[in-house]
């Protein structure tokens, strides 16, 4: 049995759920094959969306035309906002999530996409002609011929389950691992590497005893992660805090021998930024507690998920240590916690346009990748599926700059730097944060999807209204006077300084006592010209003001981008034989010769390529 597809992508993760509906929305007839339609956008490990950097990325799919931002409004149970005791750089939406109905929602998104065919089936060989890429066979003996193949098969690839000194393959529990897939790639050139992540035991909130934990409710404001969405659809829910202690310490110490982290058991590398229990208890042996949080995994299931004890020790190490816990000592399970082992492919390997420079045709998206995290899955699927429709249609690869989104930034470590860990995103790693804030995604980006196909008309104009009602905001603030008289008897009400002159109303909404929509209440018109807004008279609002309180970050910053532009411009790949340049340092040749980078700028960010090498190669331009 053979089929044919334009585009084929391999894995029902978030990645392959972003990656298929983009490609069939730009015209590209394709096939998500995926081992199990139940399954369908699971979340293997924490039920939330979001959180640091990953808020901004979720923005971002969302501004693309992407679902991950619907879905999650869509299944969300409790919202917040976090940093916000920070500047707005930093911003960053998380939601907890009803995990059955959240595959659900995407089982809807799928279902209702023209262009787009679901086959329930485990690929099992890549299928390369000539170095070029033209579908895949399953187990089942089906052969699927396409002119663009995506993988994201996430931590299926040869997975490998560790829960004291058991071993079991799989790539999720209960799950089979893809045991030949890993090879069929390699063989053409891929290289592969294996990496470790892990997830913490299952709890049933009715043995909880939640008068010893700290309650953590979600925000009731207007923030979400996609504007086009109703608000807030489900019953929201508190999350709970509470700590480890010594006792719980010293009973997972007894079984440090058993720990596949620690007996030689595993010699992949794990996530830095999300550690099991017991590597904290290795790492810091002084702390004698660690925080844990206790978050529901749906809104009419007992079952909770506890964050901050992912584990891969024994089972009866990790219910004798939560059992020490006070708010924890009559804790019933569903399931242990457990590690898992994987395949990856070096992402060095990767054009920006995630597709392969070994295997035409072949683009690697989430996990396979390197990352970990569903938002950083899902903004790569997006960019993959979008360029593997474009290959498809012949058009030119869309590659997002630095300055761009948090996903260029994404794309371009990993295909620059490569990883030597699982890659988690964070505001730090962007050097452009105030261009690259949560509130201005679809500006950055929602024009150029909307023109490439991927994003709807709806979208675009929800992105149009939403412009124009920032612009008639700021035209007012910039243009109209304030006089002392009018406003110092509110301003003193604030505790801050009264006018002595007269000023504009966006020099009173750059002092940082002061919000566009408080001001509101003491400029009657400002109130009127809020309330006049067709929709989303807050966010707009909000999006005003962050605009007129950090103009003048905003233009440095833009000033800077606009410098290292320059750079980008000047495209090398091709224009030299690394290994015979001389005057650059050996490892500086050996780099560039292993990345072979298309632009000085990329050149610039590789590690181990210094300023100087640099230096050499503009003077070798003539520049």
């Amino acid at each position: 049995m053979e089929f044919t597809y334009d585009v084929i992508v391999v894995g029902g993760g978030h990645a392959g759920c972003e990656a298929a509906a983009a490609a069939a929305r730009m015209g590209a007839r394709t096939c998500l094959i995926t081992m199990d339609m139940n399954k369908i956008g699971q979340m293997s490990c924490n039920p939330a969306i979001g959180g640091i950097a990953k808020g901004q990325i979720v923005r971002e799919v969302d501004a693309i035309g992407g679902h991950m931002g619907l879905v999650t409004d869509a299944t969300a149970i409790q919202f917040r906002m976090l940093n916000q005791g920070k500047g707005p750089a930093v911003w960053s939406p998380r939601a907890q999530c009803d995990r059955g109905k959240y595959i659900w929602k995407w089982r809807e998104v799928l279902d209702a996409t023209d262009g787009l065919d679901i086959w329930q089936d485990q690929a099992d060989t890549l299928i390369v002609e000539q170095g070029v890429a033209t579908g895949v066979q399953t187990v089942w003996g089906v052969t699927f011929r396409a002119r663009a193949v995506v993988i994201t098969a996430g931590t299926f690839l040869n997975g490998l389950m560790h829960i004291g000194r058991h071993q079991y393959p799989g790539g999720r529990c209960a799950e089979p691992a893809v045991p030949h897939l890993s090879e069929s790639i390699a063989e053409h050139g891929v290289r592969v590497g294996r990496m470790k992540t892990g997830t913490p035991v299952r709890i049933d909130r009715r043995s909880v005893h939640f008068e010893d934990m700290e309650e953590q409710p979600g925000e009731q404001t207007f923030h979400q992660f996609s504007y086009m969405g109703a608000h807030r659809q489900l019953r929201q829910l508190p999350c709970w805090t509470c700590y480890t202690n010594r006792e719980a310490h010293d009973v997972l110490r007894s079984g440090l021998a058993d720990s596949p982290l620690f007996n030689g058991q595993i010699q992949s590398t794990g996530p830095r930024y999300c550690p099991s229990i017991e590597t904290k208890l290795v790492t810091f042996p002084g702390k004698d507690q660690h925080p844990l949080f206790l978050e529901p995994e749906g809104d009419n299931t007992n079952e909770m998920y506890l964050n901050g004890f992912s584990s891969s020790m024994p089972i009866d190490i990790q219910i004798e240590a939560i059992h020490r816990i006070p708010a924890l000592r009559d804790a019933r399970f569903y399931r242990p916690g457990y590690a898992i082992e994987y395949d990856y492919f070096d992402p060095t390997q990767l054009t920006h346009s995630l597709e392969s420079k070994m295997i035409d045709g072949l683009f690697l998206a989430g996990q396979v990748n390197g990352t970990t995290g569903y938002e950083e899955a899902a903004g790569q699927g997006l960019m993959a599926g979008i360029n593997a429709a474009l290959k498809c249609s012949g058009g030119e690869p869309w590659v997002m700059k630095r300055d761009e989104s948090y996903i260029g930034v994404l794309i371009d470590d990993l295909t620059t730097k490569g990883v030597d860990e699982p890659y988690r995103m964070f505001t730090s790693r962007a050097e452009y944060r105030i261009l690259l804030r949560q509130d201005d995604a679809d500006a950055r980006l929602t024009e150029r999807a909307y023109h490439l196909g991927v994003a709807s008309r709806e979208r675009y104009d929800w992105w149009l209204q939403k412009k124009e009602g920032i612009e008639r905001l700021l035209d007012y603030c910039d243009n109209t006077p304030v006089k002392p008289c009018d406003i110092n008897g509110y301003l003193e009400h604030l505790g801050t300084t009264p006018l002595r002159f007269g000023c504009k109303v966006s020099d009173l909404i750059g002092r940082p006592q002061i919000g566009i929509g408080p001001l509101a209440e003491a400029l009657p018109q400002l109130r009127a010209l809020i309330d006049a807004l067709p929709n989303r008279q807050e966010e707009i609002a909000e999006a005003a003001e962050i605009k007129i309180k950090y103009k003048g970050y905003i233009e440095r910053e833009r000033v800077i981008a606009d410098k290292m532009h320059r750079l980008e411009d000047i495209r090398i790949k091709g224009r030299f034989d690394y290994s015979q340049l001389h005057e650059i340092s050996t490892e500086g040749r050996q780099k560039l010769a292993k990345i072979n980078p298309e632009t000085l700028a990329q050149a610039s960010r590789i590690p181990g390529v210094s300023p100087s090498d640099i230096n050499v190669l503009l003077v070798l331009m003539g520049r």
